[in-house]
């Protein structure tokens, strides 16, 4: 076991914003130095592996970031950097509803005419809408704490994203899911796969969290205090209705209240956008590096191409080995908090739910008496781990 292990649990107060920090630096990188690279006349690299590490590296954070804000305790200690990971979310999510009309992500398959750079191009496609799948997760874990978050983050995700609205704009566009061949497939696991008749009614893992992400901001008081409900907002809102079928409703009874909401809300008369005058904090990161390197984009990819993307044959075995280390799975033991809590009574537990494998407990009476909380939500997940 490393280093790691040993960090006493208060040092992921450290962990995560350090992770936060790195994963916008690498989606900066992506979009400001990649595609200079991609066209620097001397790029012809004989080996792509550092440059897909890179890429990769997107990835690995936030798939580490999805399992550690399962935990709610996680989220309190993002602290500052809770506002760049919503932020970082948001832009996430626009990118896969601008892109949903243009279809998926291309297939991972090799063409014998393609070029490396043009293999690495595609896969970093395929992976950017892995990416933004993972990030609609961690937003909805984020939707979790919403009783706990700054009024500068809960304004942020309200009235700056209105991420609302942007989540009934998923739910019409379901990137994750198109017709081939007559045929619906969704994409689970890494991969499209096709959608048997039968199960082609049953709520999907990705559409489980866009309405969970919902029901947290719309239904909450602290939330629903502060969004202002415009006529556009209204309007946008009002789309949930035809989405909210029994059969829904049956897999997510939860979902009951918010329906609640909206025959209320279509009696409602509309407000206007709000002009109060707010002293709010800003995310930091994305502005901070655009700024200490504006200009500088060509000169870093040249750097870079020089010194770390034209690696010797015995670099490249020590940045593999150097890769190798960093990406253990005990990694994961440095960031999550120390032991699983009960999620009824708050005590070290031992058990984990079967059906859907997200909550703990410490005995089966906990897990009975917390049953009808956790059922509403413990089903639609279940089924989506299932279809993968």
């Amino acid at each position: 076991m490393g280093d790691l292990e040993l960090l006493l649990p208060g040092e992921a107060d450290v962990l995560i914003p350090t992770l936060v920090e790195e994963l916008i630096a690498v989606e900066m990188w992506k979009q400001k130095v990649f595609p200079v690279l991609c066209r620097l006349e001397d790029f012809k690299p004989q080996n792509t592996f550092p440059i897909y590490m890179v890429l990769h590296h997107e990835a690995s954070i936030i798939n580490l970031l999805e399992t550690v804000f399962f935990h709610k305790e996680v989220c309190e200690s993002a602290e500052d950097t809770v506002l760049d990971l919503v932020d970082y979310c948001h832009r996430k999510l626009t990118l896969l509803v601008a892109r949903s009309g243009r279809g998926g992500p291309p297939e991972e398959e090799e063409s014998q005419y393609s070029t490396p750079i043009q293999e690495l191009q595609k896969q970093a496609e395929l992976m950017e809408f892995e990416i933004a799948l993972k990030a609609l997760s961690v937003l909805r874990y984020i939707t979790d704490c919403v009783d706990s978050l700054s009024l500068s983050t809960l304004n942020r995700m309200l009235t700056t994203h209105n991420l609302p609205c942007l989540l009934v704009e998923l739910l019409e566009h379901s990137p994750w899911r198109r017709q081939e061949g007559g045929k619906l497939q969704q994409f689970e696991g890494g991969r499209w796969q096709t959608v048997a008749p039968s199960e082609q009614q049953k709520l999907s893992k990705l559409d489980g969290q866009v309405w969970i992400a919902l029901y947290n901001l719309l239904l909450n008081p602290e939330a629903r205090a502060r969004y202002c409900l415009t006529s556009f907002a209204k309007g946008q809102l009002l789309k949930l209705r035809a989405f909210l079928t029994d059969i829904l409703l049956d897999q997510l009874p939860n979902l009951a209240d918010l329906q609640g909401f909206l025959a209320h809300l279509a009696l409602t008369e509309t407000q206007l956008p709000k002009k109060d005058l707010v002293l709010e904090q800003i995310p930091e990161i994305w502005e901070r590096l655009e700024r200490d390197n504006r200009g500088k984009w060509q000169a870093i990819a040249k750097h870079q191409l020089r010194h770390i993307f034209s690696p010797s044959e015995q670099d490249l075995r020590l940045q593999a080995r150097r890769w190798a280390e960093t990406y253990r799975l005990d990694v994961l033991e440095a960031v999550t908090p120390e032991r699983p809590r009960c999620a009824f009574c708050s005590a070290e537990a031992s058990k984990r739910c079967s059906r859907c494998q997200n909550e703990w407990y410490c005995c089966r009476e906990c897990q009975v008496k917390h049953w009808e909380k956790h059922g509403k939500a413990c089903v639609p997940a279940a089924q989506g781990d299932r279809a993968k």
